[in-house]
């Protein structure tokens, strides 16, 4: 085969995954289960069946990345500053203490219940203290939540990755947790600087500089999204959270064609959710996953994580936040894990501790239980609580007259 053939033979089985990836999320909506569940696990399937299809896990890693960061900065947008007033400072709190006490709970749990040493412990509650955006956008993508939960679930979710990948980070490396903390606490604090300045000049740009073509105007936002989380991670600082800071700094700002630009960030970060979980699911052998001390582990940490864990300690954080009782119920309900854990999973897996490929298969049990368990009962526990999804009737392209 020709290296032509072979690059079109490449882009028909992409194309065609991604044709199925976008009918499994009408299939999906029908049954009531987030449509990132059936990505997952149909590439899982996939894979065992044509091992051929098995993607490493420095690639996922990479193309991971860069489609989390996609999602961020729409998410980021989704936001915006009108948004993210009177609930930045608890979006803050939830994002960072709330992490942390999620993985110090997990941790413990792995450590004193299931038997895990100290090291993997703690890098396993680490994987799984994130809330992750994709999913959380996905399940409430076109709909917005009564009151303050809604915008402070969607902070949660951005601003908790990376606090989590600092942390997984900060454990990786090694140095004592002094050394740790210090470089937790300079990757925040650069990648909220990085933001916030890519932000306002991206934000000039798109109000002051005209370009010659309407469609390049989205394609310009994309660009500055990339420069912006390419510059945070080369300064050394967290890239996920400067372009997430970055895409609400833009998000309500009045420029030309800021429907287009919405609109071509929200298809792009649909098709990067697909992309993630797709290629994560290509990172699992589900015979790996078929053993009681994998399965059986994932699945109690899971129950535990859902019912108890996020419930009373991400539950006393919150407890300050001026929040009625059923938005209470809501967030430490939809806190969902997804393609962040995962992906936190697979520095786990390539890493020299003892116990990885179980660490893994943990992981995505986990996530695969919360994606499907208490994703698909979200809208429930909303209308259980009282608290309306609004569907968003976004603002449609403009029509140009043709020449």
């Amino acid at each position: 085969m020709s290296e032509v053939e072979h690059a079109a033979l490449l882009m028909l089985v992409v194309g065609l995954a991604t044709m199925l990836a976008l009918a499994s999320a009408r299939v999906g909506a029908r049954i009531r289960v987030p449509a990132p569940a059936l990505f997952l696990v149909g590439a899982a399937v996939a894979v065992t069946v044509a091992p051929g299809l098995r993607v490493s896990l420095p690639h996922a890693q990479q193309a991971v990345g860069v489609a989390l960061a996609l999602i961020l900065f729409h998410g980021g947008m989704g936001i915006g500053v009108s948004r993210l007033r009177g609930v930045g400072g608890a979006i803050v709190w939830l994002g960072v203490a709330g992490t942390a006490v999620t993985a110090a709970g997990v941790a413990l749990l792995a450590h004193y219940v299931f038997g895990f040493a100290w090291t993997p412990a703690l890098l396993l509650g680490t994987a799984l203290s994130p809330t992750d955006p994709a999913v959380v956008f996905s399940v409430l993508g076109g709909r917005q939540v009564g009151g303050r939960s809604g915008t402070l679930l969607e902070g949660e979710s951005g601003a908790n990755d990376p606090v989590g990948i600092a942390l997984m980070a900060a454990l990786l490396l090694g140095g004592g947790w002094a050394s740790g903390l210090v470089e937790f606490t300079l990757q925040m604090a650069i990648g909220a600087a990085v933001g916030v300045a890519g932000g306002f000049a991206l934000r000039w740009m798109m109000r002051v500089v005209a370009l010659p073509d309407a469609g390049m105007y989205p394609l310009r936002v994309l660009a500055g999204a990339l420069v912006v989380y390419g510059a945070g991670t080369v300064a050394h600082g967290s890239g996920f959270l400067a372009v997430f800071v970055a895409g609400i700094v833009v998000g309500d700002v009045r420029a030309p064609y800021k429907a287009e630009i919405e609109h071509f960030a929200s298809s792009l970060a649909a098709l990067a959710e697909i992309v993630a979980f797709v290629l994560l699911g290509l990172t699992v052998r589900l015979p790996d996953l078929a053993s009681t001390a994998v399965w059986g582990t994932g699945l109690a940490i899971a129950a535990l994580l859902a019912f108890v864990i996020r419930p009373v300690l991400v539950g006393v954080v919150i407890w300050p936040l001026r929040l009625s009782r059923n938005e209470r119920v809501f967030v430490l309900w939809s806190g969902l894990k997804g393609a962040v854990p995962i992906l936190l999973g697979t520095f786990i897996a390539t890493s020299d501790v003892a116990g990885h490929e179980r660490l893994y298969g943990i992981v995505v049990v986990v996530v695969a239980f919360s994606v499907v368990v208490q994703g698909g009962l979200v809208p429930t526990v909303a209308r259980l609580c009282g608290l309306p999804l609004t569907a968003i009737d976004p603002e449609p392209p403009r029509k140009v007259a043709p020449e």
